[in-house]
């Protein structure tokens, strides 16, 4: 790893220096601003700085480009550090993962002793009574075994144990709302009988932020929940009436298992199958709170922990007001591709296939640039809906994310911001989207989408899409596909020119034409 840094823009407060790793992730993106708020400096340990760069807290905190599976960069990080937290996971069922959670955890814990950090803190799952640990999903049993790791460590750890945590842009409250939202009569899971202690993900942040400033002898873990314990049939239910929805018929029956389950989510929900089946997993078993010394350290203030109903209630009203600053697919989805674009025209890499469409436009840069950055979730792609809406389905059908994960928000995008089955690797806001697919493919693809033209000027929309292919296979699904580009991405650049004509007048002394 370089020793690739931001630098802050200036210090926060005189309290604790904090580092955050999976600060690109739901909970790490939350609880920076929650931290700078109180008055805490922040660091953050990122794979990928530039995914940060467009948060609107990215001045405030210093970046470090880095992995927790890098002991050098870990290091660097730690340096100066009095409180570390740690919001990463190797989220999957895939072979593999719970070794890389255990590497992980092990070096995070030496580096921050060797480096005289003051405390740890996990965000952790909250296991279920009385059941042996070899009979937990190895989702919850690989965040017990780090939880261990970083508590043997030698640095005073406070680990958080929390079941479905309720916000809006949680896999699991997506999970929950659609199964609830598209399916008046369903036929579900035995787990649906589960008791489970939610809580709202705003109380989350609070514990996890009153943490930073624990007595030095506490080295434990704490249960966190909400006030109350419900199945998650009830769930379904109480989800319902906030919503005004009319009453849900579900029935459960005892032949899905969870990685049934994990696939019937999957097609239902957004949340794709290899998310879907570790939370399914871990509802086999009762996940309730045993204790609650947490409030001894950091005591509730009137209102909180906050119910169920207020919970659902705060996460719809974000969702209508688009204030969701960040989902559970703000981190890349297990299995997609993080390969950067290749270096083109001259690839050492191998074939690069393009499809390049360019239109001039007879409109404002300004206008133009507002139906691209709009582009997917509700608006679509501009093109042919069958289509897109037949590949979201094959996507889904074999493991994929599909099309239903939308748009964080309705206007505006940043850099790894989901979008539909694509990710957001760069953004110029005003001249240049960039979009890496994360469908399941032969091969590794990106979609480019530009503005040019100076103001005054002729407008142009530039429009490319790449294909990397990935042995015979590869080569063999871009010549079948190849066809049906005319009418995809041509479509989509004739469209969204016209699409931005008639949103806004034409600029004087400007025609249009087209390539």
């Amino acid at each position: 790893m370089g020793d690739d840094t931001t630098p802050a823009g200036g210090p926060a407060g005189d309290g604790p220096t904090c580092l955050v790793t999976g600060a690109t992730g739901y909970i790490g993106g939350r609880l920076v601003p929650e931290l700078l708020d109180a008055g805490h400096r922040v660091r953050c340990l990122v794979r990928t700085p530039d995914k940060l760069r467009d948060h609107p807290w990215a001045g405030r905190v210093e970046i470090l480009r880095g992995d927790v599976t890098d002991a050098e960069s870990v290091a660097r990080a730690m340096d100066g550090v009095d409180v570390a937290y740690y919001l990463v996971h190797a989220l999957g069922t895939g072979r593999g993962f719970e070794e890389t959670d255990r590497a992980a955890a092990r070096i995070f814990g030496a580096e921050a002793r060797r480096a005289g950090v003051g405390r740890l803190v996990y965000l952790g799952g909250l296991t279920p009574r009385a059941v042996p640990e070899h009979e937990l999903s190895p989702h919850l049993r690989s965040r017990a075994e780090v939880g261990r790791v970083l508590l043997a460590s030698g640095v005073p750890t406070a680990v958080l144990r929390a079941a479905v945590i309720i916000g809006s842009g949680s896999a699991s409250f997506e999970m929950l709302r659609y199964l609830t939202e598209r399916l008046p009569v369903m036929v579900t899971p035995r787990w649906v009988h589960t008791r489970i202690q939610p809580i709202a993900v705003r109380d989350v942040l609070r514990l996890l932020t009153g943490c930073a400033r624990l007595p030095r002898e506490v080295n434990r873990t704490f249960d966190i929940g909400g006030p109350e314990v419900l199945t998650y049939l009830e769930m379904m239910h109480r989800y319902a009436s906030v919503a005004k929805l009319p009453r849900r018929l579900i029935l459960p029956v005892p032949v899905l298992t969870p990685r049934l389950s994990s696939y019937w989510v999957g097609l239902v929900t957004p949340v794709p199958a290899s998310i879907a089946r570790p939370l399914t997993e871990s509802l086999r078993h009762e996940v309730v709170c045993r204790e609650d010394d947490i409030e001894q350290y950091v005591p509730s203030p009137p209102g909180h922990p906050i119910g169920f109903d207020l919970a659902v209630r705060l996460a719809l009203q974000r969702i209508r007001d688009a204030q969701v600053t960040t989902r559970w697919s703000s981190a890349s989805v297990p299995g997609a591709p993080s390969d950067p674009l290749p270096t083109d025209p001259d690839w050492a890499g191998g074939s690069l296939y393009t499809d390049v469409r360019e239109r001039d436009a007879d409109v404002s840069r300004e206008a133009l640039w507002e139906v691209v950055e709009g582009i997917g979730g509700e608006h679509g792609w501009y093109s042919f809906p069958l289509a897109w809406a037949v590949r979201g389905w094959l996507d889904r059908l074999v493991g994929g994310v599909g099309l239903r994960r939308g748009r964080r928000d309705a206007r505006h995008l940043r850099t790894g911001d989901s979008l539909d089955f694509w990710r957001v690797e760069e953004i110029a806001h005003g001249r240049l989207l960039r979009l890496r697919a994360e469908m399941r493919l032969p091969g590794l693809a990106w979609l480019e989408m530009s503005v040019d033209g100076d103001d005054g000027g002729p407008v142009r929309y530039r429009q490319r899409a790449l294909f990397h292919p990935h042995g015979l296979l590869g080569h063999l699904y871009w010549w079948s596909v190849s066809p049906w580009h005319a009418v995809v991405f041509g479509g989509m650049a004739r469209n969204i020119v016209r699409t931005a004509e008639r949103a806004a007048p034409p600029p004087r002394g400007r025609g249009a034409g087209a390539s």
